[in-house]
């Protein structure tokens, strides 16, 4: 950032305008001389002004070229928006407002939006930056556009996220611990700076930069051989760095880039423990309590990977579209694990207590990934066109790895080491076809129809707890129907629906879609100019009648929106918004230690709604404030009912041709049945100024 803001303070001293002329004498000051060579330099005589100019004629004309009248151009326009929030007392769960929320007080740069223009378009011709929730907020973005016509442009982005997730009910609401079982507390940036050159020509260069990085601590579970689980604190950080650069050619018939980049990456993670921990379990153990009293763990990835990108689009003929991409990547990758505990632990494979142990782990993976798709667009009729793909995903790996796991029964005394080591290969591969038609049988109707197939087989490496041995077989075989339509029986009237129904073989996952159907419907209707309404409709239903899985989801979703804006909005804007949707879902699955078949069981019926209005109040000594109120609220019933209430109210009023005061007041309310304790309520209000030019 510090980068970019050195380069903004340089491009804007280049865009001063320039310094206006001197101002002319005035007349009381013009002397008798200065009058008599005025006279002289008087307009000739007609018979005179026919004779060739004399020599001194030009820098006279000149010079008077030199003295414009001054520019009324700004070379900067914008807005700065800022304020400062005041957060009242969280009463409740302060996690959980974190959690969801996570506003905080103090002074805060909302929004800043400015352009910069050169009017002499030296190093550049115009800048486009902007920012929004700059000063602690949670989400924080921050953008540049540069460009000098048909020479470069310059693109930068920059997000940051505070990742705050520390809900008490996850994942053992039960679990007698002072502290929750998995918590994140941790920062998320990422942003790219993106320069092409000669934009607008045939041959466009380009170079992206690309980086990811995240950083903070939470809690993490360690998981002891007795089903005993010790929540203890740990940090993360981590980083991708992606480079690449290639070259567009833009034609008017086809179209093809050529791109090389590369990927690095790094993962660090370290948990520790100092203290009794007596983790999940409350009762003994083969005659003994357990508990961690220290425990050292890290974990680190070193990863990199060189990719080569291929893609190109043709229209050799009007009625003939032809597109294709081509994308092989190679990344390797390395791990590193160690970990050493003291307390008092049970191993229940051979029934004895001990007091500590240690495990060492390294290993290593190379994998080829190819990625080819292509696709046609035929028109062969003016109604009729024709839309077919084909894309194909390999993957193979090969990878080994090694576990080296020592228990310590008594000091000086250890039980016998536990080596494991594997080699394995793994292979995926993902093929899809899919051809669709689109007819339009009128002007006012719209029919599509098509078929998509997909397949594959997969060979990967078994969990620890498959009993069909080391590796696992997986294959995909699935037929899939696709239908529409898009009907507009008068002119402000449009329906739009689409169908996919499939059926499906085998597959890799057991909560993959198996056999289902898609539906989604839309409809928008314009009653008036300044009234529309759109209703939305969704359904997913899919079921795996596999034995010992018997998995059943269904999904509906049905929305109704309603805009009303008389006068264009000038005076009153109204927007509503209302969402009903259930969602129920049905498995088996088996229940460690002892494997027992269970059901799992999740229902949710939520009712969603926002509404916002807009006035715009009878003018004050010439200044028009506008009020704004509003909200929006969840209510769910079933598995895990909650309810979520947030209120607003806003009001702008300007002060001037280019300041505004705006001030804001929101209210957040969030509750659930089932977990009280996670319960939370909290004032905010927000107040500011927005200076424009």
């Amino acid at each position: 950032m510090r980068f970019l803001l050195a380069f903004l303070i340089t491009v804007a001293a280049f865009a001063q305008p320039p310094a206006p002329p001197a101002k002319p004498p005035d007349k009381a000051a013009v002397t008798p001389e200065a009058k008599a060579e005025a006279a002289a330099a008087a307009p000739a005589k007609a018979d005179d002004q026919a004779k060739p100019p004399e020599p001194a004629a030009p820098a006279k004309a000149a010079e008077k070229a030199a003295s414009p009248a001054p520019s009324t151009e700004q070379w900067i326009t914008g807005s700065f928006d800022f304020g400062y929030r005041w957060v009242g007392d969280v009463r409740g769960s302060l996690p959980t407002y974190r959690s969801i929320v996570n506003l905080g007080a103090g002074p805060k740069l909302t929004g800043l939006d400015f352009t910069i223009t050169d009017p002499k378009h030296r190093l550049f011709d115009r800048i486009d930056a902007r920012a929004n929730a700059w000063g602690g907020d949670p989400y924080n973005t921050a953008h540049i556009d540069v460009n000098k016509r048909g020479v470069y442009e310059l693109r930068g982005d920059y997000r940051n996220i505070a990742y705050f997730n520390a809900l008490p009910s996850f994942a053992n609401p039960l679990a007698p611990r002072g502290f929750d079982e998995r918590a994140f507390d941790m920062r998320r940036r990422s942003g790219y700076m993106d320069l092409e050159l000669f934009p607008g020509k045939h041959i466009l260069p380009y170079l992206v930069f690309e980086r990811n990085s995240g950083y903070g601590h939470g809690v993490e579970t360690w998981v002891q051989d007795s089903n005993n689980s010790f929540a203890v604190p740990m940090l993360l950080r981590d980083s991708t760095n992606n480079y690449r650069g290639g070259v567009r050619l833009e034609y008017n018939r086809w179209h093809v880039t050529l791109e090389q980049g590369g990927t690095t990456y790094k993962d660090d993670d370290q948990a520790s423990a100092n203290g009794a921990n007596f983790g999940d379990r409350t009762t003994p153990i083969l005659g003994g309590t357990l508990v961690l009293n220290t425990l050292t763990q890290t974990y680190g990835v070193r990863g990199s990977s060189v990719y080569t990108k291929v893609l190109a689009t043709a229209s050799p003929f009007s009625w003939l579209d032809l597109n294709g991409q081509f994308l092989y990547s190679e990344p390797k990758t390395d791990a590193r694990y160690f970990d050493t505990a003291t307390g008092n632990f049970a191993l229940l494979s051979s029934l004895l207590l001990y007091s500590g142990q240690y495990n060492i782990g390294a290993s290593s993976s190379n994998a080829k990934h190819t990625l080819v798709s292509a696709g046609a667009e035929i028109r062969p009729f003016k109604r009729l066109k024709i839309i077919d793909s084909f894309s194909t995903n390999r993957y193979n790996e090969t990878g080994a790895g090694a576990l080296t796991e020592q228990i310590l029964l008594t000091p000086g005394a250890t039980f016998p080491a536990l080596v494991s080591a594997l080699s394995t290969q793994q292979a995926v591969t993902n093929n899809r076809q899919q051809v669709e038609a689109i007819l339009d049988v009128t002007k006012k109707i719209t029919l599509r129809g098509g078929y998509r197939y997909e397949w594959g087989d997969a060979t990967v490496r078994a969990g620890t707890l498959d009993q069909s041995g080391s590796l696992a077989l997986g294959a995909l075989k699935r037929n899939v129907g696709l239908a529409g339509a898009t009907i507009r029986p008068w002119q402000k009237l449009s329906l739009n629906v689409d169908y996919e129904g499939a059926s499906t073989d085998q597959n890799y996952f057991r909560t993959s879609l198996y056999n289902y159907q898609k539906v989604r419907a839309r409809a928008k209707y314009q009653a008036s100019a300044s009234l529309w309404f759109q209703a939305n409709f969704g359904l997913l239903d899919n079921q795996n009648p596999t034995a010992g899985i018997q998995y059943d989801f269904r999904s509906r979703d049905n929305s109704l929106a309603a805009f009303w804006t008389p006068g264009g909005g000038k005076r009153i804007s109204v927007m509503a918004e209302y969402d009903r949707s259930t969602l129920y879902s049905h498995i088996d699955f088996l229940l460690l230690p002892f494997f027992a078949p269970t059901v799992s069981n999740y229902k949710e019926n939520a009712h969603t709604a926002t509404s916002t209005i807009d006035i715009v109040l009878p003018k004050v000594a010439g200044i028009a404030p506008k009020l704004s109120a509003g909200g929006s609220l969840f209510v769910s019933s079933g598995s895990r009912a909650s309810r979520y209430y947030q209120p607003l109210g806003r009001l702008s009023l300007p002060l001037q041709k280019h300041v505004q005061w705006n001030t804001e007041w929101r209210w957040y309310g969030f509750g659930e049945q089932l977990y009280l304790y996670e319960g939370f309520r909290a004032h905010i209000f927000m107040t500011g100024l927005r200076l424009s030019r």
